[in-house]
C-alpha cells in the first residue's frame, strides 16, 4: 500500500510538471509581435501601442504565470526555474508600462520612493504578492542559487539603456546560448559598450558599475558559465564584440586599458 500511495505521488508530481508549459510559447508569440530589432542586431524596441491592443493575450500568460506555486516551482529544474523567472519579469514589466502607457516617458516617472515601479506588489508569483526586484534581487541574485552575471542581460527594465528585450521567451533547453546571444549583442551596441581607440579606454554600460560585484565574483554558474574576476577580464574575453580593430582587441585583451561607465538611459525603450 505504502509503494502504491509513493507511486501515485510520483506521477501526481510528473502531472504537474507536465501542465505547465515550459516552451513558454504564449509569451513567444506575443514578442514576436511586437518587439523591433535594430537594424544592426544589437537593440531592440518595444511596441507598447501593439501590446495594448493585445493586452487580454498579455493577461492570459500574467495568469499563467501567477498560478505556478512555490511547491511545483521547486520541482522543476534549474534552467526552467531561471526561464521561468526571466519571463516573468519581463512581462509583468511590460504589463506596468501598461498601466500608464502612453502617458510616460521612463519606467521612472512612476516614482523612485513613492510608486517606485520594482517595489510595488503589483503580481502575484509562486503563491504570494511579489514585486519586480523581488524577482531578480531576491531571487535570481541572490547567492548559491543561480549566480549566473547574465541576468543582467535577461532581465528588461522597459528602458533605452538595458540589454535588448529578443523575440523568443526564455527556455531551460536555449538558456545558455540565448544568455550569451544577449550578453554578446549587449557588448557589442557601441551606444552603450566600446572600447575607445582614441582614449584606449573601456567604455562600458553603467550597469556593470552597479553590478560589479555580480561580473567580478569569479566561479560558474549553475550553466557553467565562467565568471570573472575583474571587469578588465571580462574586456578581454568579449574584446571581439567591443572592439573594432585586430590592435584594439589585442590592447583589451592585455586587461590594462582604464574603465569609463556610459551614463544609462532611462527613456522608455517604446518603438514609436
Amino acid at each position: 500500500m505504502l509503494a502504491l500511495t509513493v507511486a501515485l505521488l510520483v506521477l501526481m508530481a510528473a502531472d504537474a510538471r507536465a501542465q505547465f508549459d515550459h516552451t513558454h510559447a504564449a509569451w513567444t508569440a506575443l514578442l514576436r509581435k511586437h518587439v523591433r530589432i535594430a537594424a544592426d542586431g544589437n537593440s531592440s524596441r518595444v511596441d507598447y501601442k501593439g501590446f495594448a491592443a493585445d493586452r487580454a493575450q498579455l493577461q492570459a500568460v500574467l495568469k499563467t504565470l501567477s498560478a505556478v506555486g512555490a511547491d511545483e516551482y521547486a520541482q522543476w529544474t534549474k534552467p526552467q526555474q531561471f526561464a521561468f523567472l526571466a519571463n516573468a519579469y519581463n512581462a509583468f514589466t511590460v504589463e506596468k508600462i501598461l498601466t500608464r502607457y502612453p502617458n510616460l516617458k521612463s519606467i521612472r516617472d512612476f516614482g523612485i520612493v513613492f510608486g517606485n515601479p520594482w517595489k510595488d506588489r503589483f503580481f502575484t508569483l509562486l503563491g504570494k504578492p511579489q514585486h519586480l526586484d523581488g524577482i531578480e534581487h531576491e531571487t535570481m541574485r541572490a547567492p548559491g542559487v543561480f549566480d549566473e552575471p547574465r541576468v543582467h542581460v535577461a532581465v528588461n527594465c522597459a528602458s533605452i539603456g538595458c540589454p535588448m528585450l529578443g523575440r523568443e521567451a526564455f527556455t531551460a533547453e536555449k538558456l545558455d546560448a540565448q544568455l550569451e546571444d544577449l550578453m554578446r549583442r549587449f557588448l557589442s551596441d557601441r551606444t552603450r559598450n566600446r572600447f575607445n581607440a582614441q582614449t584606449k579606454t573601456l567604455e562600458l554600460s553603467q550597469l556593470f558599475d552597479w553590478y560589479a560585484d555580480d561580473f567580478k565574483k569569479g566561479g560558474k554558474s549553475f550553466l557553467g558559465y565562467r565568471g570573472f574576476t575583474s571587469l578588465a577580464e571580462l574586456g578581454a574575453r568579449y574584446a571581439e564584440q567591443l572592439a573594432d580593430t585586430e590592435a584594439d582587441r589585442a590592447a583589451l585583451r592585455a586587461g590594462s586599458a582604464p574603465i569609463r561607465f556610459i551614463e544609462y538611459d532611462w527613456s522608455l525603450n517604446d518603438a514609436k
